[in-house]
């Protein structure tokens, strides 16, 4: 393909559901010029309690759906998939740049104070060997302590971001780290982003949270750089949004954590 048109090719972003819609704020907010085409697997969210297996299948199912559209990157906007297929997806497409997330553990570290580190994800990113590296490498000399948040992902798929129930189980969550004397949270998940002020609210200004999406964007641009794939355009790009959720109101979810209205296609994959 003739470079200058792989070049306006569209930036393909998917996650388990509608959480990587927080990384595709950074993007667009940093190549507004850029195409992108969201896909939230919402029908499987969350991925967190998805067998290793299970979650390589659906990420190289949804990468071949974005191909087809097709698109000049990838960009695994879920932390529980980059931990069980991002290593798979690179070694399926060489010639595609795939940019996945990881938890800030590295940043959380060389900002804390207290020396205590929380860690708030799915199972699925928290027992996955990616993270007992990013432990490995980062977490030497401070304490980590992580929380698996279960069925926090699935309040903010149904879009109850400032329900009671939500607001229990961010204080059930939160708790333990703050006993602990964390005074830095990591978001190790891309959805917890959409609740972030319900989390500063609870754990008090003292604490800071630390939110992976804008890392990603930059990096994504760098490698688009690095490649000669960042569009030349300058008028503003284009947005499609895809999601399989069996929910009626799918489109509702997504225009509000979006920011406007937008139309949502039916996922068929």
């Amino acid at each position: 393909m003739h470079n200058i048109i792989k070049n306006q090719l569209p930036i393909g972003v998917f996650d388990s559901g509608v959480g990587g819609i927080s990384v595709l704020k950074h993007l667009n907010k940093l190549m507004p010029n850029e195409d992108y085409i969201y896909v939230a697997d919402s029908q499987y969210a969350p991925y967190g309690n998805k067998s290793a297996e299970f979650i390589r299948a659906r990420s190289l199912a949804i990468s071949q759906f974005l191909l087809q559209q097709p698109v000049k990157a990838i960009v695994l906007a879920c932390n529980t998939a980059t931990a069980a297929a991002a290593a798979m997806l690179r070694e399926h497409f060489l010639d595609i740049p795939i940019i996945a997330m990881e938890p800030a553990i590295k940043p959380a570290v060389e900002v804390t104070r207290t020396g205590v580190v929380g860690v708030m994800a799915t199972s699925g990113t928290l027992q996955s060997a990616q993270f007992a590296a990013l432990l490995e490498s980062y977490g030497q000399g401070v304490e980590v302590v992580t929380q698996a948040c279960h069925g926090l992902v699935e309040c903010i798929e149904r879009g109850e971001l400032n329900h009671a129930n939500t607001h229990a189980l961010i204080t059930q969550y939160l708790q333990p780290l703050l006993d602990a004397g964390a005074d830095t949270i990591v978001l190790g998940c891309t959805h917890y982003p959409f609740v972030k002020d319900q989390i500063q609210e609870i754990a008090g200004d003292k604490v800071h949270l630390i939110d992976t999406g804008q890392a990603v964007a930059k990096q994504v641009h760098t490698r688009l750089l690095q490649v000669d794939l960042l569009n030349p355009m300058t008028t503003q790009g284009k947005l499609n949004f895809y999601s399989n959720s069996a929910q009626q109101n799918a489109e509702e979810v997504i225009s509000r954590l979006w920011g406007e209205h937008v139309k949502v296609q039916t996922l068929d994959v």
